[in-house]
């Protein structure tokens, strides 16, 4: 059975299948912070979709990031390591990416286990 998580007119923020919950791409409302409040902000909306879906970050397996100035690399990571499992390290990768709107500083996907 595929589980739709706060879905919209364009999309879902979460869907699980398969023993999965995949997660969309989370940005920040904040869209003036700094990266280190937009990277808080957007890994608390996906602890909070992590939890609607059963989940945790303890079962996370792969996480994307995505940085318009990967000059934000190293605060980022202060931020984001933590908040990781460090006895569950999820794959990762991060990447230097134009995101929608100019004043995001950090977009983050993720897929975790149920």
């Amino acid at each position: 059975m595929i589980r739709y998580y706060q879905s919209g007119s364009r999309m879902s923020q979460a869907v699980g299948y398969g023993g999965l919950v995949h997660i969309a791409g989370q940005v920040a409302d904040n869209r003036k912070a700094g990266i280190e409040a937009q990277t808080a902000d957007v890994l608390a909306k996906i602890d909070a979709l992590l939890a609607e879906a059963g989940t945790s970050k303890s079962k996370l397996v792969a996480v994307n990031i995505f940085l318009p100035q990967i000059g934000d690399f190293e605060t980022m990571n202060r931020i984001y390591d933590a908040w990781v499992d460090p006895e569950r390290l999820p794959a990762r990768a991060c990447v230097e990416a134009r995101l929608a709107d100019p004043d995001l500083r950090i977009e983050i996907t993720a897929v975790a286990a149920v």
